[in-house]
């Protein structure tokens, strides 16, 4: 497996790579992510790639507020093929595969994809023995809950300290059996678990919810309900200005990943942010 360590840092002039999400899902939030063939799924990515994605993110779950569990077979299905398409039109593009389940991730890395993006921080606690063996990037994510009931009224007493201890000791874990901590990235999880003024703290303290700095930092932002608590937009099709907004703070907040649903305008933001320099 190639070393995408330096695809999983900023670029050298620090503004964040671009991961473009593709869901293989039938209830995913946005609707306009999901995909439910491989010929718009090959689509769809080779357009992500030339507008500018570093990643594609595939996932064959949908982790939404008030989402069900799918089950490993059905998840599996979903998104081998997907992965395995991709790879082959896109030889030289990092593939992260979206899932909370070992064998899912597995699959996914024989089929092509570099990383796991894992929401759910090792609840299944194969999932490292998966990362050592394959020697991959793993990103993982804070999240209060489950996405069943991770919105029923959660609290923190210090949201920030909180979900950095959280994220410091599954990456510790995740470092004392072996994994390199430069590929241990962090995401705080906007939005899982958390109330608008949640959010916000979060997105404000940047790279102060990671323990190392050798660590990358992922935000995955992108038209999610904080813009609705925020904005008032409550059309999901509404939320990109908001989400532009969050991405333009993101060089200053030090974050290495972006997670977004719509990549050519984030790509001529930063493009744009760049030239005025």
């Amino acid at each position: 497996m190639a070393d995408w360590r330096p695809i999983i840092k900023c670029r050298d002039n620090g503004f964040p790579r671009i991961m473009g999400v593709i869901n293989i899902t039938p209830d995913s939030f946005f609707k306009e992510s999901r995909s439910n063939s491989l010929e718009k799924i090959s689509e769809k990515a080779i357009m992500m790639a030339e507008n500018g994605a570093d990643w594609i993110d595939v996932g064959g779950e949908s982790t939404r507020p008030g989402a069900s569990e799918v089950r490993l077979e059905e998840e599996m299905n979903r998104v081998s093929g997907a992965i395995g398409i991709i790879r082959d039109e896109l030889p030289n593009i990092g593939i992260s595969i979206d899932t909370r389940k070992s064998q899912v991730a597995l699959s996914a890395l024989k089929y092509g994809a570099d990383m796991v993006n894992d929401i759910s921080s090792l609840s299944d606690p194969e999932m490292k023995n998966v990362i050592l063996e394959n020697n991959c990037p793993i990103c993982i994510m804070h999240m209060k809950g489950l996405p069943g009931n991770m919105q029923n009224d959660p609290t923190y007493g210090d949201v920030i300290q909180e979900v950095k201890q959280d994220l410091k000791d599954v990456s510790e874990e995740l470092i004392q059996a072996g994994v390199d901590k430069r590929k241990i990235i962090n995401d705080p999880g906007i939005g899982f678990g958390k109330l608008l003024k949640h959010n916000l703290k979060l997105l404000s303290a940047g790279r102060e919810i990671i323990s190392d700095d050798a660590m990358p930092l992922m935000w995955g932002v992108s038209r999610k309900k904080m813009f609705e608590d925020l904005l008032g937009r409550d059309e999901i099709k509404n939320r990109l200005a908001g989400t532009l907004g969050v991405a333009a703070m993101a060089r200053e907040k030090k974050v290495d990943i972006l997670r977004v649903h719509d990549v050519s305008e984030h790509y001529d933001l930063y493009r744009t942010m760049y030239a005025l320099e």
